[in-house]
This record gives structure tokens, sequence and C-alpha cells, in this order.
């Protein structure tokens, strides 16, 4: 069995994805500027996941398209009732320091509802190796700590340098070191970082055996440094009442797309040539003939975007029992998604979401109460 820190949880975090980056659409290839990225579609997407009982919204970042991240979740933050914030952070772009008031600024606007994602990319104009990139966010991540958790910032290493650099006055409202921390990631280096500091490990869709080869390697690199870690699986959904009627719309949503176009969108990404990348490309080519490279998984959303390139398609059983074997090999976190988002997300919530025991894994892992305040502290109060 695969050690995992939430084993006997007998729940996952199920979330849904803000598509900021410009990437909705009812047809992949054909931009329809009816789900362009802006302030209304997107907020619209994140308040139909919170009404529906999703339990954390992934708010993904993108330098080429889209709207800003920390922007966009401080202005939605106010208007949520109880799902999480899933923030990603690009280690580099904000100053450490800085970046440390700004997200203790934003949990307490979400009181305690932080969650963030460590991204480890080069800037615009950077081309660092691997290991560089990782040793940033290492670094980052280090220094995120110590301002959240002591009086002061006192680092040294090879891109920052702090002595007795003052903390105060905002720490997180979350306690117990703050929000947890979500990172994906394949190269070794990358595993490395997460194995160290992070708390959750995010892959994207793969076989059942090869995301367990993943879960595997990792909880062995985390039990080097006397960690556990929870897992995470990003995945679009597509469900109907029957199976022929999602597979149906499987193949609908590509049906404007040639294979020139979808090479020219997936090149377009700053991840493009990554690792990750890479592995979603094999799985693709591994497919049969409609695509499906196990039951119930379909590889063709891949066709005409980088990074996450797969999706569980079914009827509400079908997805259902897909999700729990996954729980089954350990999966404690769900980052779903589909096209267009508002409209996968209300279908996901109505046909298999009540069937699923939700959590937060914030409330699981002891990083806030379960029970909130009516009203948000004032900035600087917890320290």
């Amino acid at each position: 069995m695969i050690p995992v820190r939430s084993r006997a949880l007998n729940a996952a975090e199920v979330s849904w994805f803000a598509p900021i980056c410009n990437g909705d659409d009812r047809y992949l290839g054909r931009r329809d500027p009816l789900f362009r990225s802006n302030w209304n579609n997107t907020s619209s997407v994140a308040l139909t996941a919170d009404r529906l009982g999703y339990r954390n919204l992934l708010c993904p970042s993108s330098y080429q398209v889209g709207q800003d991240t920390l922007t966009f979740a401080a202005a939605l933050a106010p208007q949520l009732r109880q799902m999480n914030l899933l923030t990603a952070v690009r280690c580099g772009e904000i100053h450490p320091p800085m970046l440390a008031r700004t997200l203790s600024t934003l949990d307490h606007l979400l009181h305690g509802r932080l969650t963030v994602n460590i991204i480890s990319s080069n800037l615009p104009g950077e081309e660092l190796p691997s290991s560089d990139r990782y040793q940033r966010s290492r670094e980052v991540i280090q220094i995120l700590k110590q301002a959240w958790t002591e009086e002061m910032i006192n680092f040294k290493g090879d891109f920052y340098n702090f002595r007795d650099l003052p903390t105060q006055p905002v720490k997180p409202y979350q306690q117990n070191g703050g929000p947890l921390l979500y990172f994906g990631g394949y190269s070794p280096p990358g595993v490395k970082l997460c194995a160290e500091h992070c708390d959750v490990y995010l892959m994207w869709p793969e076989t059942e055996g090869r995301i367990a080869e993943l879960m595997t390697n990792m909880s062995q690199a985390a039990a080097r440094h006397d960690r556990l870690v929870d897992f995470g699986l990003r995945v679009h959904v597509i469900v109907r009442e029957t199976e022929s009627a999602a597979r149906a719309a499987a193949q609908n949503l590509m049906k404007d797309l040639d294979a020139q176009l979808g090479e020219d969108i997936r090149n377009r990404s700053q991840d493009a040539k990554s690792y990750g990348v890479a592995r979603q490309t094999e799985m693709r080519e591994r497919s049969d003939n409609d695509g499906y490279v196990e039951d119930h998984l379909w590889t063709g959303i891949g066709r005409a975007r980088s990074g996450c390139g797969a999706a569980i398609v079914g009827n509400p059983d079908q997805v259902r029992d897909k999700l729990l074997r996954y729980m089954d090999l350990g999966i404690r976190s769900f980052i779903l998604s589909g096209y267009p988002h508002k409209e996968e997300c209300e279908l996901f919530g109505r046909y298999v979401l009540p069937q699923l025991k939700t959590c937060s894994l914030a409330e699981e892992l002891g990083r806030r109460p379960a029970t909130l305040p009516g009203s948000p502290l004032e900035l600087g109060e917890r320290v």
C-alpha cells in the first residue's frame, strides 16, 4: 500500500477550475468570445462551484493570456460561502517577503480558506535550467514559512539573502504553518522539492498503473525526509446521463479541430516542452482509435491543449467509480474541469458530486477550524 498522509480519510477534496487563462470554449480550437476570460465569466464559474458544494477552486497562472491570479482571487474571496481557493503562485515573480504578506492578507480575506499552488516555471525572458528553477522555488517556500511562523526572516541562499528582516504585522489566518502547499512536477529536482516542503503532490491523468508508480516514487522521496504527503489529480470530466451520450459529447468537443491547429495551440504554452507534457503526449500515442487509454479515460483533449490532456468520460456511476478507484490508490484531492466550464461544473455537480463524500484537506490536516467565525479577523490580529 502506498504511504499517504491522509490514507485513513474516507473522503476527498473535490475541486473545480477557474478558467482565468482564456481556456474556456464549447468546441476546442474554435475561440468563442462568449467564453473569453473576463471577470463576469470566470467569477460566475467560481460562484457556481461554491454554490454546488465543491471544496476548492484552482486559480491558475499564465503569462501569455488571461487575468491576474492574485487579483482575481482577492476580488472573489469575499463572495465565497464555503469553498477554498487554490491560488497559483509563480516563484520569483513577487519578492518573497512581499509574497508572504500578500498571501497572508488573502488568507484573512478567505477566513483561512487559502491554499497555494507552487509553480516553478521560467519568468518571461528567462531560460533557467530545471535545477535552478526548483532551487528558487525551494528558497521562496522556506522564506514564506519563516515569514508565516517567525518574527524575523534570516535566510541565505543562491537567489535570496535576508538578515533580521521583520515579518510583522500580518501572519496568515491559518495556524500550524500557514496555507497548505500544492505542487506538481515530474523531474527529479521537482520531486525532491515536493518531498521536502510541500503538502499535496498534484499529477496529471495517466493510467492507474503509472499514477501508482508516480505516487510510490514521491512517497519514497518524502520518507527520506521523514515526511508523508497527500496526492491530487488534475483531470477533466465529461459526464452525461448515458455512456453513449458522454462519448458523443467528447467527440463533439473536438469537431472543429484540425491536427495543425492543435499542435499550434499545444506549442504556444509555456510548459510545452516539460517532462510532464511529454508524458501526456506519450499517453495519447498509446490510446486506441477512439482516444481511450483505459476504461473511461479519454486522451482527446490533449490534442488541443498543453498540460492536463485527458478526461474521465462516462455516465454518473462510471465517473464516480473511476474517482473511487483513484481514491483507493490514495488520492485525496481532485481538481476537475470541463467544457464549457460552467456547464460541465453544473453537470458534475448534479450527477456525481452528491454521490461523493467530500472534505477540505486544510480542515482535515488541522490548518484551520472546521467552524469558521461569522466575521473576519482584523489583519494582524493572529500573530
